[in-house]
């Protein structure tokens, strides 16, 4: 029997599901049911083995493989693994003088695709013993919220994202971080997409808005002053308390989150300090932007 009880300002905590068991088709749709109503789910203590990932993974779609082969587990390739153990892949910046790996500002998967993931499934094989949190945010009730001009305002434009793999290119939400090392992993090139600002969730038909700070250039065909201004603006209004849930991590913790709904934050960690993760990628159907050309201007 599955219960639940709420995680603080968004989502829930689901108990009573075994991923070590076949999953019957009934309990399958309640648990899509509730990632629909609440866009983020927890479930404590799953396990770390990467079957259980996957046998919970396939209640809430078809699994993708990541588009980045460099992060793909070999023997799963629905898998991918994200860890600085062996060594760091990712680029290491330095915050008040600590080296730190991980951080990732607000975003949602794979903006810089037309198609972005449904959602995705994040379990905890090896904690950080320091940092290494991860918070959600939930721009439909970010957007209900606004009041009805600023609704009004934002209504058919469109913004502009670029794919990025160093925070100093990052526009919006920048941190004071310095680069102390270099990307090893390899990486497609990616077209900048326009997507609508404002959304309609294709499952759902909730509004939603495509805020993603970490690849935002700017509102397509707006002067860069005024759309930069009405950007932080809107940015400002989504970042609030209310709207945001922050996971401290336990060993076998596993969260699902709806990724055309819910932006997510990565805080980072020591580069000292181990963390281990597994993440599946659940495929999207929808198509939410468009591909421009790298040199198109901003104002039309």
């Amino acid at each position: 029997m599955i219960e639940t009880r709420k995680l603080g300002a968004i989502g829930l905590e689901v108990i009573g599901v075994d991923a070590s068991k076949t999953i019957d088709e009934d309990t399958a749709r309640q648990l899509v049911s509730l990632w629909q109503e609440e866009g983020v789910l927890l479930f404590r203590r799953v396990g770390i083995d990467p079957e259980l990932l996957l046998n919970l993974s396939r209640c809430f779609g078809e699994l993708d493989p990541h588009p980045i082969p460099d992060l793909r587990v070999p023997e799963h390739p629905e898998l991918i693994l994200l860890t600085n153990k062996g060594g760091p892949r990712g680029p290491v910046y330095a915050f008040d003088g600590v080296p730190t790996y991980g951080r990732i500002p607000w975003h949602t998967d794979l903006a810089f695709q037309e198609v972005p993931n449904a959602g995705a499934l994040l379990n905890m094989v090896e904690k950080a013993t320091i940092g290494g949190r991860t918070a959600w945010l939930d721009t439909a009730a970010a957007y209900d919220a606004l009041d009805e001009s600023l609704q009004r305002r934002i209504e058919g434009l469109e913004v502009r994202f670029e794919f990025c793999t160093d925070l100093s290119r990052v526009r919006f939400g920048k941190e004071n971080g310095t680069r102390v090392s270099e990307m090893k992993m390899n990486f497609p090139d990616y077209p900048p997409q326009a997507r609508p600002l404002v959304w309609r969730h294709p499952q759902t038909g909730r509004t939603i808005m495509n805020i993603c700070p970490l690849n935002l250039q700017g509102i397509v065909g707006m002067d860069q002053g005024d759309s930069d201004e009405l950007l932080q603006t809107l940015i400002d209004k989504l970042c609030q308390p209310q709207f945001i849930y922050e996971h401290d991590w336990e060993e076998g913790d596993t969260v699902l989150w709806d990724n055309y709904r819910i932006m997510h934050r990565a805080e980072g960690h020591p580069l000292d300090v181990i963390r281990v993760v597994h993440r599946t990628t659940l495929r999207g159907s929808a198509k939410v932007g468009r591909a421009i050309s790298p040199h198109a201007a901003l104002v039309a």
